[in-house]
Order: C-alpha cells, then sequence, then structure tokens
C-alpha cells in the first residue's frame, strides 16, 4: 500500500472516531481502567517490596542473628560473645537481652521496650546518636546505671527539654540518660523509636535474666556473610553440643530474598488481575467495531465500488480500533501516573514508577487493539460491494 492510502485510511479513521466521540471514549474506558490498573498496583506491589528490603537493611548491614529459642537448654554468657566476634570473616558480635518496661519521669510514664547491649551494638545495627554518647563497654564492666532514650521515648518523657544529664525511673529505679538516638521510623511493624538501650549487665538485673537471648554479629562484607553464618553454626555446635533445636542462625540476605520473592509474586498477581481489565477493554473495543461495520456497510459498498480494495478497507478498520486502543494506552498511563502520586501523598504509602511495566502496559494495549479489531476489519474487508449498497 502507498504512504497516499495509508495516510488516506488513517485521515478516515480519525474522522469516524471524531463522529463518535461519546462512543469511542466509552470503548476506550476500557483500556484507560486496565493501563491505569497494571501502572497502580504494580507501582503500590514493588513500593511495597522497596518498604520491606529498606527496613530489612535498616536492621544492619550484613547481619546475621542468633536467637536462642530456649534459654533453659542453651544458655549464653557474655565470654561466649567474644568467640563469635573472633571467628573469620566477622568484624563485630553484640548481645542483647530484652524486654518491656515501665519508663517514667515526673508525672509521665510509658511503656516501651528494652534493649541490654554493649558497645558494639551502635555499629551493628547502625544507629546515630543524635544528642549526648551510646553505650561504652566500661558501662557493661562497671554496671552503670544510664540509659539511652530512643526518639520518641525522649519526645514522650521530655517533649522539648534536654533529656541528657537528666534522670528517669525504669520499674521504679532510677537511670541517667547519657544519649538520645536519633529516629530510625517502624521497621517490619516495630517502632524503632519507642525504645530504651542500656548496659547488658545492668538489663540483666532489670530483666531478672542471666543468659542472652540474642547476639548480633556482622559480616565483614555481603560476600563473607554465608561463610560467617557457617562459622557461628560451627561455634554454637562445639559450646551446645546436640542442643541445635534450642537455637537458630538467621541470615539477613535469606530473610531479604524470601520477602523480596514474596512482594515479587504478589506484585505479579496484581499485575495479572490488572490485565484482565486490558482484555475486557480489547473485547469491547471489538464490539464496538463490529457494530461500526454494520451501520457503515453502504460506505464500505461505496468505496468499493469506486475502487477501494479489500486491503484499503481492512487497514481503516484495524487503524481505527488501533487508535482507540491507543489513545486509551495513553490517557490509561496519565491517570495511573496520577492516581499513583495521590495514593503515594494521602496514604503516605512507598510507591516505585517502573517506566518498563508503563511502556509494557502501553504496547499491550496496542496488541490488544490490534487482536480484538482484525476481525471486524477483516468482516468489513469481505463485504460484496453490491450486497454492501443494497444494506439499508
Amino acid at each position: 500500500m502507498s504512504y497516499l492510502g495509508l495516510t488516506q485510511s488513517i485521515k478516515m479513521a480519525m474522522r469516524s472516531i471524531k463522529s463518535n466521540k461519546l462512543r469511542a471514549f466509552l470503548t476506550m474506558l476500557g483500556i484507560i481502567i486496565g493501563v491505569s490498573s497494571v501502572i497502580v498496583l504494580v507501582a503500590i506491589g514493588q513500593g511495597s517490596s522497596k518498604s520491606v528490603t529498606d527496613q530489612i537493611n535498616s536492621l544492619g548491614t550484613n547481619l546475621l542473628t542468633v536467637n536462642i529459642i530456649s534459654t533453659d537448654e542453651v544458655k549464653l554468657k557474655l565470654d561466649d560473645v567474644d568467640q563469635f566476634a573472633g571467628l573469620n570473616g566477622v568484624s563485630a558480635a553484640a548481645p542483647a537481652v530484652s524486654g518491656r518496661v515501665t519508663v517514667k519521669n515526673g508525672k509521665t510514664s510509658t511503656q516501651v521496650s528494652l534493649t541490654g547491649t554493649t558497645e558494639a551494638y551502635q555499629t551493628i545495627r547502625d544507629l546515630t546518636v543524635s544528642q549526648g554518647r551510646f553505650v561504652t563497654d566500661m558501662d557493661v564492666e562497671y554496671r552503670q546505671k544510664i540509659v539511652v532514650l530512643g526518639a520518641m521515648t525522649a519526645q514522650t518523657l521530655f517533649g522539648a527539654s534536654e533529656p541528657v544529664g537528666q534522670s528517669i525511673k525504669v520499674n521504679g529505679t532510677s537511670y541517667k540518660v547519657v544519649g538520645v538516638l536519633e529516629s530510625k521510623g517502624s521497621s517490619l511493624g516495630q517502632s524503632g523509636d519507642s525504645t530504651i538501650i542500656m548496659p547488658i549487665s545492668t538489663a540483666q538485673r532489670v530483666t531478672q535474666s542471666t543468659s542472652i537471648q540474642t547476639v548480633y554479629i556482622q559480616a565483614t562484607d555481603a560476600d563473607t556473610l554465608t561463610f560467617a553464618q557457617m562459622q557461628t553454626n560451627r561455634l554454637l555446635a562445639n559450646l551446645f553440643p546436640d542442643k541445635s533445636d534450642s537455637y537458630s542462625v538467621v541470615n539477613q540476605q535469606d530473610v531479604m530474598n524470601t520477602m523480596s520473592s514474596v512482594s515479587g509474586t504478589m506484585t505479579l498477581l496484581l499485575g495479572g488481575i490488572a490485565s484482565i481489565s486490558l482484555l475486557v477493554g480489547g473485547i469491547g473495543i471489538m464490539n464496538i467495531m463490529l457494530v461500526s461495520v454494520s451501520e457503515r456497510t453502504k460506505e464500505i459498498g461505496i468505496r468499493k465500488a469506486i475502487g477501494a480494495k479489500r486491503k484499503h478497507i481492512l487497514l481503516q478498520f484495524l487503524i481505527e480500533a488501533v487508535v482507540l486502543s491507543a489513545m486509551g494506552g495513553l490517557i490509561g498511563v496519565g491517570l495511573g501516573l496520577l492516581i499513583t502520586k495521590i495514593l503515594a501523598a494521602a496514604a503516605s504509602m512507598t510507591v516505585v514508577y517502573s517506566t518498563n511495566v508503563m511502556l509494557l502496559a502501553f504496547l499491550f494495549s496496542l496488541v490488544v487493539g490490534v487482536i480484538f479489531g482484525v476481525f471486524p476489519a477483516n468482516k468489513a474487508s469481505k463485504l460484496h460491494p453490491i450486497q454492501a449498497l443494497r444494506h439499508g
């Protein structure tokens, strides 16, 4: 077909669409909804995946976590933790005991989580002190009655006042505030700011626990994380033979891979569900195009009588279907971006825009237009000119 013939077919297709604006818009609506749904749902799914990854990363980098499941079977001591820190591939290790305590300043009282640990905990868990200092190994050795407050705890107890140097009561006992942490926000459903941190030796007295519940171990880098995990398991097996059911060693990367896999599956599922509406939109295009062929039978007969070939008629109706789906796809992309931005602002959601997904959704809408436009276009092109002229 010549360039002139193609141009003429495009002009006729556009003229037909313009003459039925409302019907054209309603035809495009299925495509618009489909494309925008794909973009919105995939952006939410990918945002959710990024949010989970960021939360896991906020727990610390290159992290291994030793969890003591049964403290009756496995009694981990501070001296044992030093052995973890000395393993090949390990840069630092920090023990932790935890519990819930009541903290009070004057008449203000609140329940917070307590973590008892050592100096290495700050580096391993990537904590930043906004005021004062962190717990030191000297505090641990001398069982100092000092605390470092989480950002929310400091705000609750002291408001706009300066907490460092002040005293608070933890379960009725007085402790000196030596530092305040920068806000870390929520992590895996738990607030990292509604907390207090104190030397592990002091915290063991508060929680009335002599054994360590958790050890955080930092590998020297991401490449040595698996090796460090093997070394940690070997040391635990030597320390506590035949007690492997009483402890676990969790690799941060494994947790991240599992969560990413779950989030990825959910994103695909959401995108798949949204894609169904694109198919529904394609069926809508085919339906309207079939109606259009019936309405314009006489026009087709006239065109054929004056020399239009089958391919000209086929192309005209196919172009109409493609133009409808392309316009619907473009509007859908714009609407999808707008809805995603509104959701991100209104619901404080993490969303991730994907250019590839937008392009794929748009191309899919074009393909839908071609596939569902072929049948009506083919039907129109096969009409016999004499029978078409007799119609109506």
